[in-house]
């Protein structure tokens, strides 16, 4: 009798052994669409801030996949009631809850693809692996969309203390070595329960829960929204921008098939179709990087120099403020990089420009965390919550940034 190769381990650095549990996700994992997530980085270029994070979200897929096969052990310990498929169609919507992403994660989420986000293109390929395996991801479609009865479902796939934040702030603050963002997910997993279909947390976890969102904000100033890492993605979408506008005038730029496929056609929502998607299914990061290494020899000095800048890490040099930037402070360093250069301003405008980031811990809005107390009741964690800096972290803090080339100071 030959024995199944289909319930393989992964070892994981995080968790250690992850277990996959049945066939039919064994087989999602296998499928292409989902292998290539295994050439997506997870954290975009924030490997040229934090050399360690070189994690992909194939990493991330499997460490919420664990997490929540432990969330659902919980829930039935506490007498939650979750049928066996029910099981399988969470352990789907989290496993797949990314696939929709492209190069470099969030980058340049909707600069291959316009106005498209990564959710909808999760969904699209979700659905055509449903026709694929027949049926099976039909129960995981519906706890994805919200449109389970059960809400608890998909609050454990999409919400404030859903799996997915669980595993990448555990995961990231591993493989940046920011020990600020580490949490304990499975103290918090431990805390979960459910109260009238919704998810909640027992009171004795609420300390757990203040540190979870103290660390979802230091992770974002000191990692997400890292001044060098903001002025590299924006590099990395102007590369774009520009490629596609010299298509556009006729000139020529070598890439990969599918790559000049999304620079040469404008793709939105409206003709997404399955053709477009599987072309997107065959982009990831290699296809992005070796079109940046070829177009540093182009002859356009736009493209060549931002792609030299990434390639080489000479990035932009970047100064942020609370306050916007002074109107004064920015053509200076527009004029000077503008003369020195002979350029023109549309052709500037992509080495000197400001922009906006902002940072929102915890949205209140947003299905709050709700901590069951002692005698029964549920209360909003910011009405029960000692610590005073909760309320503080639901409100959004915005930060003004400046970019411009180190060598025109």
């Amino acid at each position: 009798m030959i024995k199944s190769n289909k319930l393989k381990i992964f070892n994981d650095p995080i968790y250690g052994f992850i277990r996959i549990p049945n066939t039919l996700i064994f087989d999602l994992i296998a499928d292409p669409f989902f292998q290539r997530l295994r050439r997506i980085s997870q954290m975009g270029l924030s490997y040229l801030v934090y050399p360690g994070a070189h994690h992909t979200r194939f990493h991330h897929a499997l460490g919420c996949m664990h997490l929540m096969r432990k969330a659902i052990q919980v829930l039935r310990f506490k007498q939650v009631a979750l049928t066996k498929e029910e099981e399988e169609g969470l352990l789907i919507a989290i496993l797949l809850h990314d696939i929709g992403h492209g190069p470099f994660s969030h980058a340049m989420e909707h600069s291959i693809v316009e106005g498209v986000n990564h959710e909808h293109i999760s969904l699209c390929f979700m659905q055509e692996l449903n026709k694929k395996f027949e049926g099976k991801l039909t129960l995981a479609i519906e706890i994805f969309n919200g449109n389970y009865p059960k809400k608890f479902l998909n609050q454990l796939v999409s919400s404030q203390l859903d799996m997915d934040r669980l595993d990448y702030l555990k995961r990231d603050s591993f493989y940046t070595g920011v020990a600020e963002g580490n949490t304990n997910a499975e103290r918090l997993i431990t805390m979960l329960n459910v109260v009238n279909g919704e998810l909640v947390i027992e009171e004795k976890g609420i300390y757990s829960i203040e540190k979870f969102i103290m660390a979802r904000r230091f992770m974002y100033w000191q990692v997400y929204l890292h001044k060098t890492g903001v002025a590299a993605e924006q590099l990395l979408m102007r590369i774009l921008k520009r490629s596609k506008e010299l298509i556009l005038r006729g000139e020529h730029l070598d890439c990969s098939k599918n790559l000049k496929f999304f620079l040469e056609n404008k793709i939105d929502i409206d003709n997404f179709d399955l053709d477009t998607l599987v072309r997107f299914s065959k982009l990831d990061d290699i296809d992005i990087l070796s079109a940046i290494k070829n177009w540093q020899e182009s002859s356009d000095f736009v493209l060549s120099q931002l792609c030299q800048m990434v390639i080489n890490r000479r990035l932009l040099q970047v100064k942020v403020k609370n306050e916007p930037i002074s109107e004064i402070k920015l053509e200076k360093h527009f004029n000077d990089f503008k003369t020195e250069n002979d350029l023109t301003d549309e052709e500037t405008n992509y080495f000197v420009f400001t922009g906006e980031i902002k940072n929102k811990a915890y949205d209140r809005d947003y299905q709050p965390i709700n901590i069951l107390k002692k005698n029964g009741r549920v209360v909003d964690i910011v009405k029960l919550s000692d610590y005073l800096k909760i309320k503080t972290l639901s409100k959004t803090v915005s930060k003004y940034y400046i970019c411009y080339p180190k060598d025109y100071v």
